[in-house]
């Protein structure tokens, strides 16, 4: 019997190596870094107007009343392009968005506006990433939920997609 056992052992450890890599395989780890600054109050920032004319954002315009959507795109960032649409469409269905440009141009900015609409209230300038850093966010674009008291909601990760516009209208809603 012990003979048959050690025989079995190299089957027996191969089913089971198989077995973990078919289970890493089919539920892999989610890579997306989450902020930790979701359920905290928004950090304290004062981005410089991205554009002229334009004011800028600063955390004190998040927690004035009601919720808003805060933004961090930039003018080279391509996922940035696909959610113009759905921004947009937020837009149109009353929910504020305020934005921050990462590493960007006023000129970019101003052209990727006139290009691909513009549904920003208020559009402040990180020109090193501070801000975003700050905000705990990993990439662009990026969205947060603000409640009216000025503290993260809710965050989004990566583009809006038409498909997200419900969800962001019902987390913003939660938020206010």
């Amino acid at each position: 019997m012990n003979r048959r056992l050690w025989l079995a052992l190299p089957l027996l450890l191969f089913a089971a190596f198989v077995f973990a890599v078919g289970w890493r395989l089919s539920s892999p780890p989610d890579p997306t870094v989450r902020s930790r600054m979701v359920g905290r109050p928004i950090p304290a920032f004062a981005a410089a107007p991205a554009l002229a004319g334009r004011p800028g954002l600063a955390s004190t315009d998040l927690g004035q009343g009601g919720p808003r959507l805060l933004n961090i795109f930039a003018s080279w960032c391509v996922p940035c392009i696909a959610e113009a649409p759905a921004l947009l469409e937020l837009k149109r269905r009353g929910v504020p968005i305020d934005a921050i440009a990462i590493r960007d141009t006023s000129e970019d900015i101003a052209d990727f506006l006139r290009d691909h609409g513009d549904p920003f209230e208020r559009i402040g300038a990180d020109p090193v990433g501070e801000t975003q850093m700050a905000l705990g966010s990993s990439g662009v674009p990026e969205t947060f939920i603000v409640d009216g008291r000025g503290v993260i909601r809710y965050q989004h990760i990566g583009p809006l997609l038409p498909r997200d516009v419900g969800t962001m209208v019902a987390e913003w809603e939660k938020a206010r």
